[in-house]
């Protein structure tokens, strides 16, 4: 789904009502840039209000790889925590492979 919103072929509210997921802007500090939490099958995107509308996006893009690469339902919620780090790089890599493969070969102008 990412790499459609990143074609533009769909838009941020098609992919939200897809995740069945809600996205709030909120204050935070400025050290955190969002998040993402899924309880009883709905992911709630929580996104720092304060940044710049490029950051906002960016960061949307790399919740939504949480989502996508279902990072968030593991049983063990101790072990996911132990794991962070991985699962905030492999989300990371898995939006610069989708811009840098998929969307730089079709010439898209999309999301980002």
């Amino acid at each position: 789904m990412i790499k459609q919103l990143l074609e533009g072929v769909i838009g941020q509210d098609e992919i939200l009502r897809y995740y069945n997921a809600t996205l709030t802007y909120i204050e935070m500090p400025s050290s955190i840039r969002g998040c993402v939490h899924y309880y009883k099958g709905i992911y709630d995107i929580l996104i720092n209000k304060n940044l710049s509308y490029y950051k906002r996006k960016k960061t949307l893009l790399h919740e939504f790889a949480h989502i996508e690469l279902n990072q968030l339902c593991q049983t063990n919620n101790d072990l996911f925590a132990f794991y962070i780090d991985k699962y905030e790089d492999e989300a990371n890599r898995y939006i610069k492979e989708l811009k840098n493969t998929h969307i730089k070969n079709e010439g898209s102008e999309g999301y980002v």
